[in-house]
């Protein structure tokens, strides 16, 4: 089976989780192309994709936007889609983070969900949040191991 991984980046942390995602996704013996948005020119083709872009301002970059807006519907609408974001400032303490986490309700993951769903696209129910503990960066302390851990228990979905 082929994955994809596609994504935005602005200041790098969300491709720091893609690129966490595709090793996850390639240890669990998956072959895995990691597309960045800005710079695909044509449509990915594969069993299962990850989408992901930062947050800005409670929404997605327009190049994620549009990647999501251009995927092929007959392509995709029988495939599953997990959309990620990365989001933040957060706290750097690890329990402060989760409890913000847990009550976001506008986000890129969120907007790009409505999105592809309203395109009939077939998205996973769950959305993935990775924490940022400043405005640019870096990540939070766990969010490359939850990257990891998140695609590793989708792919056993797959199963």
């Amino acid at each position: 089976m082929k994955g994809i991984v596609a994504y935005d980046s602005v200041y790098g942390n969300t491709k720091l989780v893609a690129e966490a995602i595709a090793e996850q996704l390639r240890s669990d013996g998956y072959d895995v192309e990691l597309v960045s948005v800005k710079e695909s020119k044509t449509a990915p083709m594969g069993d299962f994709m990850f989408i992901g872009s930062p947050t800005r301002i409670g929404r997605p970059t327009k190049e994620a936007k549009k990647f999501v807006e251009d995927l092929s519907v007959d392509f995709w609408k029988s495939r599953p889609i997990v959309i990620f974001d990365t989001v933040g400032p957060f706290p750097e303490d690890k329990e402060k983070r989760e409890k913000w986490l847990a009550r976001i309700e506008k986000s890129a993951a969120s907007r790009l969900r409505d999105l592809a769903r309203s395109r009939g696209l077939n998205i996973d129910q769950e959305l993935l949040h990775f924490a940022v503990t400043g405005f640019k960066g870096p990540l939070a302390p766990d969010a490359l191991a939850m990257a990891k851990d998140s695609a590793h228990k989708f792919v056993a979905t797959l199963q």
